[in-house]
């Protein structure tokens, strides 16, 4: 069997630190590799990359900044089988690319910064919608991962379902609980909910699996997600690009998921 793969876009700021931890901490527990990304925008530009006079210049600036990930990866976890590498291009194209090789891409995440950032906003939620693979986002303002659960949001679409094998898996490696939810909107017709003897089957998929909880709720998905973030270390969503829970990255409930919960946030496709 082949090992995971772990894809670690970096910038050499401090979100891409906590990106690097959280995935770390992932490669080590799956017992795969990790690779540090730095995607390298100046060539796209024209200008002279290397040194002058006054400085030691833009690629050999690139180079320390993939050097200085790999040496915290390994820091954090010294056994770790690790990589990086620089490539030229632009954050979101550079690593929706690696997405197609990666079992998994981290990135890191904050409202606002530079447009040549790969931890911009726009970027995490241009991968999320793009990228091959599952994408976990990590903001560094977010406290220390000590709740006990996987929030999984849940409406029946098959999205949803490899969002729950994913955080099924997650919780199971990690000691954690899996929390299944369903939200209903107000005033939505009764057959429209995930119907309860689906919502129970989820529970017995796996005998020997985490411990699986089934929350129903009535209200917005944003604001529920939100809420129960604050006990979980990670809320998974589904994304099919409309309606439900898997229309989450288009539209307001994205924005309040990816850039407000608190704890990282995975979008499985």
């Amino acid at each position: 069997m082949s090992k995971t793969r772990i894809v670690v876009g970096v910038d050499g700021s401090e979100q891409a630190e906590s990106a690097i931890g959280w995935a770390a901490a992932e490669a080590a527990s799956t017992g795969g590799s990790l690779h540090l990304i730095h995607a390298f925008v100046w060539p796209q530009f024209r200008v002279p990359l290397g040194p002058s006079a006054f400085a030691p210049g833009l690629r050999a600036a690139a180079d320390q900044i993939a050097e200085t990930a790999l040496e915290l990866a390994h820091k954090l976890q010294p056994d770790l089988t690790a990589a990086s590498s620089v490539v030229d291009g632009f954050p979101l194209p550079v690593l929706a690319d690696e997405s197609h090789e990666a079992d998994l891409l981290v990135i890191g995440s904050r409202e606002v910064g530079s447009v040549l950032s790969v931890l911009v906003g726009s970027t995490g939620v241009g991968l999320a919608a793009y990228a091959r693979c599952p994408v976990v986002i990590v903001r560094s303002e977010q406290p220390d991962l000590v709740g006990n659960y996987v929030v999984i949001g849940y409406d029946g679409s098959p999205p949803s379902v490899a969002a729950f094998r994913f955080g099924r898996e997650y919780a199971r490696r990690h000691g954690l609980t899996v929390r299944v939810v369903s939200v209903q909107r107000p005033g939505a017709a009764e057959h429209e909910a995930v119907p309860a003897d689906q919502l129970a089957a989820l529970t017995h998929l796996v005998p020997d699996g985490p411990p699986v909880e089934i929350t129903q709720v009535v209200g917005h998905p944003a604001e529920q997600l939100l809420r129960l973030s604050a006990d979980a270390q990670l809320v998974v969503v589904g994304s099919r690009g409309h309606g439900g829970f898997t229309g989450l990255l288009l539209g307001s409930v994205s924005q309040a998921v990816l850039h407000h919960a608190d704890c990282p946030v995975c979008i499985v496709h």
